[in-house]
C-alpha cells in the first residue's frame, strides 16, 4: 500500500514518508494538555490522561519504522476565525478517519497507527465525561500531540510548512507503519 499516494488521493495538500527515528518526541507537551487550553483534558478518551502514559505512547510509536505525515491548509476569514478553524479541523479529521479506515482494512490495526489533529471530536460530548464506554472505538483517533509529537518540528522534518500564510490554518496527521 502506498500510503503517501492514498493521503494525496483522499485530499491531503501534502504527504511525506519519513523514518520514525527522525522524529523528536517531547513528553513535556503533556504539560500543555494538563493546562487544559482546549478543554479536553480528562474529558475525552483520546486525550490525556485517558490516552495513556506518555512514556508508553512514545515507546509504541518507536516500534514503527516510518510515518506518513500529511497536512491540509484551510483559508480563514481572518486570524480570529475560531469557527473556521474548528470547521477546518473537522474536515481534516474526517479525511484522517477515512485514511485510517483504509489503512486498517489493508494492514490491520496491529501493523499501523493513525494519529490526528487534536483530540477526537466525533461526539458533541465524549462518553468519558459520564464514564460510559466510547461510542465510536473503531473511529476515535488520538492526536499527534497526545503521543508527544511537537507538530511544528514534525513539519520541518517532513519538508512542510507549519504556517502557510495569513488567514490560514494548517492541520497535520500521521500514519505510522
Amino acid at each position: 500500500m502506498d500510503t503517501v499516494k492514498l493521503c494525496l488521493k483522499l485530499g491531503a495538500a501534502k504527504a511525506e514518508e519519513i523514518p520514525v527515528e527522525k522524529l523528536t518526541f517531547e513528553p513535556e507537551l503533556r504539560k500543555l494538555c494538563e493546562q487544559n487550553a482546549c478543554g479536553r483534558f480528562a474529558r475525552n478518551y483520546t486525550c490525556p490522561p485517558f490516552a495513556g502514559e506518555i512514556a508508553a505512547l512514545v515507546a509504541k510509536l518507536k516500534t514503527f519504522q516510518s510515518a506518513v505525515i500529511f497536512q491540509n491548509i484551510y483559508s480563514l476569514e481572518d486570524s480570529f476565525d475560531f469557527e473556521g478553524m474548528m470547521n477546518a479541523q473537522q474536515k481534516h479529521n474526517a479525511m484522517t478517519r477515512e485514511i485510517a479506515n483504509r489503512v486498517y482494512t489493508a494492514l490491520g490495526r496491529e501493523n499501523a497507527l493513525v494519529l490526528s489533529a487534536g483530540g477526537c471530536t466525533l461526539c458533541e460530548s465524549c462518553a468519558a465525561q459520564t464514564n460510559a464506554p466510547c461510542r465510536h472505538p473503531g473511529e476515535a483517533l488520538s492526536s499527534l500531540e497526545a503521543y508527544g509529537i511537537y507538530v511544528a518540528k514534525i513539519a520541518e522534518v517532513s519538508n512542510m510548512k507549519y504556517v502557510n500564510g495569513k488567514d490560514t490554518v494548517t492541520y497535520f496527521s500521521g500514519v505510522f507503519l
